[in-house]
């Protein structure tokens, strides 16, 4: 066997990353994934003698980075709160829109419930990003979907809205949930189990 087979198993190993990034729905896993595989066919490509391959590789390395750092830099701007209600037809768009995947998390919502639903979406660069929709009651908030689209799924948007909603007075989240992935989720996103399936998010003011 020739001596340098290890090189094409790196080559391999670098192909299926990239591969495998472009089926991502997440723009963050979909740059860190895409660095990591350009990275590892720039070293395949260098292995082998292919500079031009290399050189094209590398600078996928280099806008990978940048592209992340901007993304980074953006986190929390840019983005937009804007008060709606379920009934509204921004809020119907995304149960359209995203209806089965917003199914996939939240399997008891109903279209009744949203409908009497009030709430805020997340609007950055005149796109939709996020949905959260409950029940008000002072100060205090009942989630009843929280839903982000799948593209902006690096927790920004949710950082960004339960950081803006103290300055509109509500200051206590309460969320109940039986789905794994969301309750992982809410526990990232400050929220405390309190043992009865629910979740509990107060700021101190």
């Amino acid at each position: 066997m020739n001596g340098t087979w290890y090189f094409e198993i790196i080559g391999y190993l670098g192909s299926i990353l990239i591969l495998v990034s472009m089926l991502m729905t997440s723009v963050v896993r979909l740059r860190v994934i895409n660095l990591i595989g350009s990275a590892i066919f720039t070293v395949y490509a260098l292995l082998i003698g292919s500079y031009p391959t290399a050189f094209l590789n590398a600078c996928l390395v280099g806008i990978n980075i940048y592209q992340l750092l901007k993304l980074k830099r953006r986190t929390g701007r840019g983005y937009e709160l804007q008060k709606l209600k379920g009934g509204d037809g921004l809020a119907e768009w995304f149960m359209v829109k995203y209806g089965d995947d917003i199914k996939k998390f939240f399997p008891d919502v109903s279209e009744e419930s949203i409908k009497r639903s009030q709430g805020f979406a997340v609007l950055v660069d005149d796109c939709a990003a996020g949905l959260l929709l409950g029940k008000p009651d002072g100060s205090e908030f009942e989630i009843l979907l929280d839903y982000t689209t799948p593209a902006y799924r690096d927790c920004s948007v949710g950082r960004f809205i339960y950081d803006k909603l103290p300055s509109l007075g509500i200051t206590r989240l309460i969320c109940r949930t039986s789905v794994p992935e969301h309750a992982a989720y809410l526990e990232k996103m400050g929220f405390t189990p309190r043992g009865d399936g629910s979740f509990c998010r107060e700021e101190n003011t």
